[in-house]
């Protein structure tokens, strides 16, 4: 099973990140390459079992399951439905705790999922540098507007 990861401070206040990144509809609030969300069904977002239809600003398209939302914990965790990626068995959490500096949050995002050996380090590329630091700098981004 491979891993990818990425995390970042980012200087706000925890219940203001954690606002933010609990939205499962919210993606294209602060996501650079999310041009747009849509809960399908119209449900709501906060439910288990919501699905996510995400529009990728190069093109493409990505489904995603709700699996776990603790707001105690502000943790939250979904897998892929469908998606463009030869992955299996996707799942990845975004986490956000409180700086023990104060005033800033850590923010966590990483996801665990099956694939052949030789597309491991691409994946990886993809998920911690263009999925994931790309979002947390575009959460800092967007908390500083």
């Amino acid at each position: 099973m491979a891993r990818s990861y990425a995390s970042a401070v980012v200087d706000a206040p925890v219940e203001q990140v954690w606002e933010l990144v609990r939205d499962f509809d919210g993606l294209p609030r602060w996501h650079p390459a999310i041009e747009r969300s849509e809960i399908e069904g119209g449900g709501p977002a906060d439910r288990i079992g919501a699905v996510r239809r995400l529009a990728l600003s190069g093109g493409g398209e990505v489904r995603e399951r709700l699996v776990a939302l603790d707001d105690t914990a502000r943790s939250t965790s979904y897998e892929f439905v469908t998606s463009p990626f030869p992955v299996r068995r996707y799942r990845a959490t975004l986490r956000v705790a409180e700086d023990t500096a104060g005033g800033r949050s850590f923010v966590e995002w990483c996801a665990d999922y099956d694939a052949d050996a030789a597309d491991e380090a691409e994946l990886d590329r993809t998920f911690a540098t263009g999925v994931f630091a790309a979002g947390l700098a575009g959460l800092q981004s967007h908390v500083t507007e």
